[in-house]
């Protein structure tokens, strides 16, 4: 075999490995592994007179770069690296790093025979705007982090970092837990009668619609009373079109993997992306599965609809091929891209099944099923709606049929199935039951990682690709901790949010960020120069820099916690090792841990609550191995541990595991290896079971 002429320069083994697999023996694909070289780690390197980046080589890539030196010494080199900013910045270093010139960057939207073989016949020359656009973000990063970080470092020890759009996020998540600090339930009533064993809702009161939230106890007890029976006053009688889902985007795709796979968003991005660039299959094949996973734009391509409309036909029949129109973008989307979608659509969830690990298998099928719902007719629904009436009172429930499912045959979307009623209009039926249930009005939730995305994406915070990156970067910094799926904000959080709040009110606020991200566009598109943009941004930024570093600024909060020694208050402040609780009747000091859910609103630190329940909880009643009494999670010098109430019990873990011991039967706590890693170890010290996997 002769020496291969072209050289291919690939992100990823993984994508490296798939395309060779197609080009055959005429090229040679290899991988950067990633970004190659970037501003420096050690020092600022950026020109803020001129805004020049200075770039280096990234430690630890340096032999990776001579490998590609050596392997492209005297071929044809195109450039293939991801089709977003940060791949044509990766393009643009590679061919500066490799004395590149000319039209030698390639691009795909999927990696399947046909598109790879057209791609390499017609390379293009790198897109500097594009590139500019990610150079003006880079940089406006490193702005951030370098100026803001060190002042934080100094004030609030503990404190990793100031992200420009994470600082943005951290706001979001804090003011919606200061939202529910101050929430004030509200007691309503939930009213309903029983016709014939249909359920109908009180739905207005003299002609005028009622909100749920505005019933009051005394409208409740005066229906329980005095409504006894209803005449069927109307039934209106409605066909409804239920339209077919939208081809995932990135965001779609992580909020729905949050909640229907419960994927966090790192892992969806994380399979996604293998999905995309191939994957070693258990039959031994290297496929690539699904297209360009970060994208905002819902295109679908001429040749992706022919193909899922031929497959739509074969399999369920031609009035069953619709195909649903593109929305009009909101926002500038790059019309190179796709949605999300499967390459081949002949490749069923039933047949990748046999292909794939268990999470790749479940990710492709609800993008395999949004993407062929897209391409389907609409269901049909004849809605019939009844509306019954006793005096002032008027009652409605609304029974819907399925007349033809249309995409639902394929994306179930769990509408319920009622009974026809056989009742006319115009008679009077008994009232067999009344229900009045009480309740409270809610605060409104906490973000998850599905919620807080979508809420990133409409107020045009960051981009698909940065989402999975803000939610870690908070979550490793212990600004925000997540349990049974909420995003909570800590005491951390929510010192350093107040800190960049008053100091930087620019940074942290989610206009401010969207217009920048905004700018960055209008530098994708040409409209703008990215040193422009960069300048009109320091010009203000340096302003809150000066002045931040020119005042002293200290931590002192004060608290709602009562000193036990005497009738002072705690406050909060910051000291030597970081955050501590100070009585400044008495001197007492008390240490504080910086991950409890307190709520900081105006100079003040509610923690009380938050102590009570961070520090000491019952978790499992009776479940004591030694004596069978309560265990209660307690926090110590050197992390959580669970507490017998009635013996010496003792045993480190941070939770009891909602099965019991295969072994003994008896409880398992998850503990941490010293590497960080999580185990799940029996509580019994007579027993040995170990295993990384919670027992159910």
């Amino acid at each position: 075999m002769g020496k291969k002429k072209k050289v291919i320069i690939v992100e990823s083994p993984a994508k490296a490995k798939t395309i060779e697999k197609i080009l055959g023996e005429d090229y040679k694909v290899i991988s950067s592994k990633g970004h190659v070289r970037d501003l420096p780690q050690k020092k600022f390197g950026v020109n803020l007179e001129n805004f020049e980046p200075e770039f280096e080589i990234i430690p630890g890539k340096e032999k990776v770069v001579e490998q590609i030196q050596r392997e492209v010494k005297g071929k044809e080199v195109l450039i293939a690296s991801d089709m977003d900013r940060e791949g044509e910045a990766i393009a643009w270093h590679l061919s500066n790093i490799l004395n590149l010139s000319g039209k030698n960057r390639i691009i795909f939207t999927e990696i399947t025979p046909n598109t790879i073989k057209k791609s390499v016949q017609s390379p293009r020359e790198i897109d500097i705007k594009k590139v500019n656009a990610q150079l003006a973000r880079r940089i406006l990063d490193r702005i951030v982090g370098y100026k803001i970080s060190p002042l934080l470092w100094k004030i609030i020890k503990g404190a990793m970092s100031a992200g420009r759009v994470q600082s943005a996020a951290l706001k979001i998540i804090c003011d919606r837990e200061r939202e529910r600090f101050v929430f004030k339930p509200k007691e309503f009533y939930k009213v309903s009668i029983e016709v014939k064993k249909t359920k109908a809702s009180l739905w207005s009161i003299s002609g005028k619609k009622i909100k749920q939230e505005n019933v009051t106890e005394k409208i409740a007890n005066d229906i329980k009373e005095n409504v006894k029976e209803v005449i069927l006053k109307d039934i209106i009688e409605k066909e409804r079109k239920k339209s077919p889902p939208s081809p995932y985007i990135t965001s779609t795709l992580q909020q729905d993997a949050a909640t229907r796979l419960g994927f966090p968003v790192s892992k969806t991005m994380k399979i996604a992306q293998s999905l995309y660039e191939g994957v070693n299959t258990k039959d031994g094949q290297h496929i690539a599965f699904i297209t360009y996973m970060r994208t905002d734009s819902t295109r679908v391509s001429e040749e992706a609809k022919n193909m899922a409309t031929d497959f739509i036909e074969k399999k369920f029949g031609n009035e069953y091929k619709g195909g649903k129109k593109t929305k009009k973008q909101k926002k500038k989307v790059q019309d190179a891209h796709e949605c999300i979608r499967p390459v081949n659509i002949e490749i069923t969830p039933e047949i990748a099944k046999n292909l794939l690990n268990q999470d790749e298998y479940k990710l492709y099928k609800i993008i395999w099923e949004r993407f062929l719902a897209s391409q389907m007719k609409h269901a049909i629904y004849k809605d019939k709606t009844y509306i019954f009436q006793s005096g002032k009172y008027e009652f409605r429930t609304t029974i819907s049929h399925r007349i033809f499912d249309g995409f639902e045959i394929i994306y179930n979307t769990k509408e319920k199935k009622e009974n026809e009623l056989n009742l006319k209009v115009g008679k009077t039926y008994n009232v067999s039951k009344v229900n009045t249930e009480k309740d409270m009005t809610k605060p409104p939730s906490r973000f998850t990682e599905a919620t807080l995305v979508k809420k990133l994406e409409t107020e045009g915070i960051g981009r698909p690709s940065t989402y999975a990156t803000i939610i870690s970067t908070l979550l490793q910094r212990k600004y925000v901790i997540k349990e049974k799926k909420e995003l909570l904000p800590t005491l951390l959080g929510f010192v350093v949010e107040d800190f960049l709040t008053k100091k930087f009110p620019e940074i942290v606020d989610k206009n401010f960020t969207a217009t920048m991200e905004a700018e960055l566009d209008k530098i994708e598109t040409g409209e703008k120069q990215w040193k422009s943009v960069l300048n009109e941004f320091y010009s203000d930024f340096s302003k809150y820099l000066s002045k931040a570093q020119k005042e002293f600024y200290t931590v002192n909060y004060e608290t709602d916690l009562k000193c036990e020694d005497c009738e002072g208050t705690y406050k909060l402040k910051i000291g030597k090792f970081g955050l501590y609780l100070n009585c400044e009747s008495c001197q007492k000091n008390k240490s504080i841990d910086n991950t409890i859910n307190a709520v900081i609103i105006e100079n003040k630190a509610y923690i009380n609550k938050a102590i009570e329940n961070h520090i000491s909880i019952t978790v499992s009643e009776n479940a004591c191995p030694k004596c069978g009494g309560n265990l209660t999670r307690k926090k110590g010098k050197f992390g959580y541990y669970f507490k017998c109430d009635s013996c010496d019990f003792t045993i480190s873990g941070y939770k009891i595991a909602s099965g019991k011991c295969p072994k003994c039967n008896s409880i398992v706590v998850m503990k941490r290896s010293k590497n960080g890693k999580t185990y799940w170890a029996c509580a019994n010290p007579d027993c040995d079971y170990m295993s990384w996997n919670e027992p159910k």
